[in-house]
């Protein structure tokens, strides 16, 4: 028998001590916290300062909400969104702009004490690319980021009766309305997709940073480049989506982040190759001036 679609009823909302829980949020959650611990480990491992890097990862997660609610504002005025869409409370949330906020919140904090922030952005990437993995997995269990119509197998099939994600309310149907297969229809599974790239990308830098002499900041430049574009290219198979021109607006934002870490990637290769910097990890502790103070 031929594989026709894959289709599962979406994870409901969970409910706790009159708490209702959404298992994309556990997920998100975990995602926080395995990412943070890899990189944690990291800078341990490297002999830096743990503490201050975990003050740099509190500014960042709260960077990191900011940046994801509001990187959406763009899209949703394309949309014809009123001001609304400035309450922080509701709305729709970017993986983008919670990876934007949280880097630069937490470059801020890393300047204010002193840490070198090429290799502790280093250190971040592979908690980055585990954290996507994780968070996605709650994507796929309330069924978010649905893309075009598929004919292939692998496509989600969505049943009569199903309540997914809320931005694909639309492709919701009852057993009158389906089609001769039973179902409202098959559709590009982006979300999974999203996964299996940020597992390559996530793998990729493990073996990377082990085999292959690197400069600080090239490893945070090349998940930077990976994930920007692999955004870039994914999205064109969403539908739904506010457009700028032929693109949309996290395609504009994952495009700009790709080829920041490209040319990131490439001015520290090309300083590498005019003599002005080798490929020694520079030390994670924090800047220390001769008076004991640290640098700003």
């Amino acid at each position: 028998m031929i594989l026709a679609s894959v289709s599962y009823p979406p994870f409901p909302m969970i409910h706790v001590a009159g708490l209702h829980l959404s298992i994309h949020g556990v997920f998100i959650a975990l995602g926080i916290l395995a990412g943070a611990w890899v990189a944690s480990r990291r800078v341990q491992r490297a002999g830096g300062d743990v503490a201050a890097f975990q003050a740099v990862l509190t500014y960042a997660v709260v960077g990191a909400l900011i940046g994801a609610r509001f990187l959406t504002v763009p899209a949703a005025v394309l949309d014809g969104a009123g001001w609304e869409v400035l309450n922080p409370l509701s709305g729709n949330f970017s993986i983008l702009g919670g990876f934007t906020g949280g880097i630069l919140a937490g470059w801020w904090r890393m300047r204010t004490l002193g840490l070198p922030v090429l290799p502790t952005l280093d250190a971040s990437a592979p908690g980055l690319a585990l954290g996507t993995v994780i968070g996605r997995l709650g994507c796929i269990a309330i069924v978010e980021h649905l893309g075009k119509p598929t004919a292939l197998p692998w496509g989600y099939g969505v049943k009569p009766g199903f309540d997914v994600a809320p931005q694909h309310a639309g492709l919701e149907c009852s057993i009158a309305q389906a089609g001769a297969d039973g179902l409202c229809g098959v559709y590009q599974p982006v979300a999974v997709y999203d996964l299996i790239g940020a597992a390559v990308l996530l793998l990729m830098l493990v073996v990377v940073v082990r085999w292959i002499s690197l400069l600080p900041g090239q490893l945070f430049g090349l998940w930077m480049a990976w994930y920007g574009l692999q955004r870039f290219v994914l999205d064109f198979l969403r539908s739904g989506d506010a457009t700028i021109g032929p693109i949309t607006w996290n395609q504009l934002s994952g495009l700009a982040a790709g080829l920041a870490g490209v040319a990131l990637v490439w001015w520290l290769e090309r300083r590498r190759y005019g003599g002005l910097l080798v490929a020694e990890p520079a030390p994670l502790e924090p800047a220390v001036q001769s008076e004991g103070t640290r640098t700003p």
